[in-house]
């Protein structure tokens, strides 16, 4: 039985973002919500007063630091923290898990627990999962953290195992430890960054009694996507039942990207650690007020902020304090950016409750990821030089060769950096599927589905409805369904259609204003799918018979290039013939397809590739194909096999060794089937 009284009170679609709600003694928190950290009973530079101001309502502290100093008998003469520090609202204590990681030259782990030095007089300490409960209940948190064996998130297979199995022994321990006590308790999910492993311990540790759930083991190390990945994957596993920390993350866009893929409580020292260097969060960006630029500026730090800072200094004020290192700068703008941070947290649960999280995600994912836009840290473009449309992420690109396409700024990817885009689209997609040829078949009752998998500035879908109008009257009824997470592109391309001939047209307006365009002639519908690709694909009721695959490379979009989303595609198609066209010929790409299930063939050439990738979901797919493309035979899998991209990166020896046997094995290289279709 919870001793939170978790209420899950909405999500949202396109999205696996939640709003809840749940019961402490010291309160209701709602979600998402973020957790500024009170290591030693208290945030830096901040009165319970200012946190109160800032909009903090639960508070983070921490098992080891407070167990040195000021010790147990504190707590116990005080009845806890809350009479301590005068703090009335909820409080969650970490274990002290990684902070004994933090400190490798000083502690030993063995079975037992952790055994360590203090920092303080150098005296010995062993941690346990019953010694970090019971300070834990001294200190009389609302929730406690179950001790855990943290280690670097970049840890070989084997290391993380024996490490995600010692935690699994000690939240155990940890559950017997609590006793009678009122205290919720939350186990942590461990397993580095090895999927497998991240399963086995989100399983094994959702059939406990715990409370809540967390994510440990992240921001250790990982990349920024790896940490969207294993999140991602994580939460898959969790129960919906329960709330879900991610610890120790993190900046306003990772909250952000977390929010998205259902995480509902954070902790970070990000907002009171950058203020000390004089790092403010605003709604123009990210500022450094040691610049000179803000020397003599009479501005507020953010116009759009009511915090203590920005209604009372300047910029220049704020400037002055951080050059001198004067702690009421650190003051101030701890405070500001811990109001910026829960006014984020708000806005995102409202959205969530209004239902529109997905296009909230796509319109502030590019605005937290700005620095100072007013004053960039860059020399500004000569006055002679127009800069080019933008919006968000993004801006038009004009190529040498004089026509239009769409540049995202943050990775500097070009949807069309060679070719025409109406010529790409044309060539790849139209043609190479032989759509004229399938709309010809009017006699079909069911309409020819296509799924455009990455929208961007709508061109393969508008080569699609011109080759339907082309068809006429009489053509095959046409289902057209675009999926994509960000309309900045669209939305950027009709706004500026005098460089995009192909948007000339009444349909993509249309689709941005509603998500939906009928033809005049009602044999074509044009329907849009926002949100998440992955979250979205089984809510989708029509399966599809085409697949344009166009998101940006796996450079930029790696998540949908991973075997595991083709997987979920392959699922997706229901068992049905289905062709897939993609731009990409990446080896990578190819075997993460044969790996789905896939039959895959080299498509025809473009620009300086000189082939392209089909796929199908079968051989009776491939068959059907009016001009069917040669399957990929085994001098492409000698290659395959002398290839550094045989496998995902990341995967365990076994994981390794099933992927390539699977690739081995695939009845597309058996005789006499290969190389035909």
């Amino acid at each position: 039985m919870s001793r939170l009284n978790f209420t899950l009170e909405a999500t949202s679609p396109g999205t696996k973002a939640r709003a809840t709600r749940f019961e402490t003694r010291h309160g209701t928190v709602e979600t998402p919500v973020f957790m500024p950290v009170g290591t030693q009973a208290t945030v830096k530079a901040q009165t319970v007063e200012s946190l109160k101001a800032s909009g903090s309502r639960v508070l983070l502290a921490n098992t080891y630091h407070l167990l040195l100093r000021p010790g147990p008998a504190v707590f116990e003469k005080f009845g806890g923290i809350h009479r301590f520090m005068r703090w009335d609202g909820p409080v969650l204590t970490d274990s002290g898990g990684f902070q004994i990681f933090s400190l490798p030259g000083s502690r030993a782990m063995r079975e037992e627990g952790a055994q360590f030095q203090s920092y303080v007089d150098g005296t010995t300490h062993l941690l346990s999962p019953e010694s970090s409960l019971a300070m834990q209940r001294t200190i009389g948190s609302d929730i406690m953290m179950a001790l855990d064996q943290c280690i670097p998130s970049t840890a070989p297979h084997a290391e993380a195992e024996a490490a995600m199995l010692l935690t699994h022994r000690w939240a155990e321990r940890s559950l017997r430890a609590r006793g009678d006590s009122p205290q919720a308790l939350f186990g942590i999910v461990q397993g580095a960054c090895h999927a497998d492993l991240r399963r086995r311990s989100a399983a094994f540790l959702r059939d406990l009694p715990f409370d809540g759930l967390a994510i440990g083991g992240l921001a250790v190390g990982e990349t920024h996507e790896e940490r969207y990945r294993f999140t991602d994957l994580v939460t898959d596993e969790l129960p919906a039942n329960r709330p879900r920390y991610l610890m120790g993350v993190g900046t306003p866009i990772d909250l952000l990207e977390a929010v998205h893929r259902g995480v509902d409580m954070f902790d970070c020292i990000i907002p009171s650690q950058l203020a000390r260097r004089g790092t403010a969060f605003t709604s123009r960006g990210k500022l450094q007020l040691r610049r000179s630029v803000y020397k003599f500026s009479e501005e507020p730090l953010d116009p759009d902020c009511t915090c203590e800072a920005c209604r009372h200094y300047s910029r220049a004020y704020l400037h002055h304090l951080t050059k001198a290192d004067e702690t009421l700068g650190w003051h101030l703008l701890s405070t500001h950016n811990l109001t910026f941070y829960h006014r984020l947290m708000r806005e995102m649960r409202a959205s969530i409750v209004r239902g529109d999280f997905a296009a909230f995600y796509a319109a502030r994912r590019p605005e937290l990821q700005l620095s100072d836009e007013d004053n960039p840290d860059r020399p500004p473009a000569p006055a002679r030089i127009r800069r080019s449309p933008r919006r968000g992420d993004y801006e038009v690109h004009t190529s040498p060769e004089g026509f239009a396409s769409i540049r995202q700024l943050s990775s500097g990817e070009i949807m069309h950096s060679v070719n025409r885009p109406e010529d790409e689209a044309e060539r790849l997609y139209i043609r190479q599927s032989a759509l004229a040829t399938r709309l010809v078949d009017a006699t079909s009752e069911a309409p020819l589905v296509i799924w455009d998998v990455g929208l961007g500035a709508a061109t393969n879908a508008m080569a699609a409805l011109a080759c339907h109008e082309r068809a006429g009257a009489h053509a095959r009824r046409l289902r057209l369904i675009s999926f994509e997470i960000d309309l900045d592109p669209l939305a950027l391309a009709v706004r500026h259609a005098s460089h995009f001939p192909h948007l000339r047209h009444a349909a993509p307006a249309a689709l941005l204003a509603t998500g939906r365009w009928t033809h005049p002639s009602d044999r074509l519908e044009w329907e849009l799918v926002t949100g998440d690709f992955r979250a979205q694909l089984e809510r989708v009721d029509h399966r599809p018979d085409l697949i344009f695959y166009d998101p940006f490379s796996p450079k930029v979009d790696g998540a949908l290039w991973t075997p595991d989303c083709f997987a979920a595609l392959a699922q997706a198609c229901g068992g049905g013939l289905t062709d897939l066209y993609t731009y990409s010929n990446a080896t990578s790409v190819r075997a993460a397809l044969l790996h789905a299930g896939f039959w895959v063939a080299a498509g025809v050439g473009t620009g300086p590739k000189a082939d392209t990738t089909v796929a199908f979901t079968g051989f009776d797919a491939a068959q059907r194909h009016p001009s069917p493309p040669a399957l990929l035979d085994h001098p492409w899998l000698a290659r395959w096999r002398r290839s550094t991209a045989q496998a995902p990166a990341g995967l365990s020896d076994t994981g390794r060794s099933s992927f390539i046997a699977r690739i081995e094995g695939h009845p597309q290289f058996a005789s006499p089937v290969a190389g035909r279709a």
